[in-house]
């Protein structure tokens, strides 16, 4: 469902729904606003092995993607750490009750939150939010307390829609279109309010969120924070090679091992 016919057309919701392989991930359906929020689950390796998890990452993907795409390979991607995945359908996505609406997206995200607490029974949470995901992620750390966050190009929607867009309309249509952007994700709002440490990956050349907005994101941010330059990289370019070792290195700062 589109949220407003006057947004430019990345920033649009294009929910999903048809059937994807999960790879081995867990379905778990919790109640949320006379419907359901479908949330997919994975555990490392060194997690099964142990009997659980030492940290649960809380997962939350750009536009159009879904977790039971991503949940059981990313369980695997944390330079051999004991963590279990929990992934989030935005509402309308995947197996999630619609309508898909920005405005819904927040308080599903918290929802996702408060489930994955209960579950972790005082271990870590961490947020990992790309893209769009990375406004539910710092809406969460703003209500929420986490360990860290790692947020991939985070968009400052509101200000991307005022200074990126209003020029075409001499920002006749841009201020009310800013307006329509639910509180909940003002990511500069809620960047200014976190204090939890945070792992930030900017694609050099993003073509769909402008470097300059990943920045406004970073420089608000009152929590301490790690800058990751994926150089070379686009919006959708996966972490790899150089960036991949420089996201381990911070990992160990924001995520110190345990000794098994």
């Amino acid at each position: 469902m589109v949220f407003s016919t006057h947004l430019p057309d990345h920033l649009i919701l294009f929910p999903t729904t048809a059937a994807i392989e999960a790879h081995g991930a867990g379905r778990k359906m919790v109640p949320f606003q006379n419907g359901e929020l479908e949330l997919w689950t994975a555990a490392s390796q060194l997690a099964q092995r142990n009997g659980g998890a030492h940290i649960y990452i809380l997962r939350f993907y750009g536009n159009a993607d879904r977790a039971d795409r991503w949940a059981a390979a990313e369980a695997e991607m944390w330079n051999d750490r004991a963590v279990e995945i929990w992934g989030m359908n935005y509402p309308g996505f995947g197996g999630s009750t619609g309508p898909a609406q920005l405005s819904r997206i927040g308080p599903a995200a918290l929802t996702a939150f408060d489930e994955l607490k209960r579950h972790a029974a005082g271990r870590p949470i961490v947020l990992f939010g790309a893209s769009l995901g990375a406004t539910a992620a710092l809406h969460v750390a703003a209500h929420r307390p986490v360990a860290g966050l790692i947020l991939h190009n985070p968009p400052a929607l509101r200000q991307m829609i005022l200074r990126q867009f209003g020029w075409w309309n001499l920002w006749l249509l841009a201020g009310p279109v800013a307006s329509q952007i639910p509180r909940d994700l003002d990511s500069i709002a809620n960047a200014k309010t976190i204090r939890a440490p945070a792992i930030f990956l900017l694609a050099e050349r993003d073509e769909v969120v402008a470097p300059r907005y990943h920045r406004l994101v970073v420089d608000a941010y009152a929590g301490e924070k790690r800058v990751i330059s994926l150089r070379g990289a686009h919006h959708n370019t996966p972490i790899e090679g150089a960036g991949l070792a420089d996201l381990y290195n911070a990992l160990d700062w924001l995520l110190p091992k345990k000794n098994d």
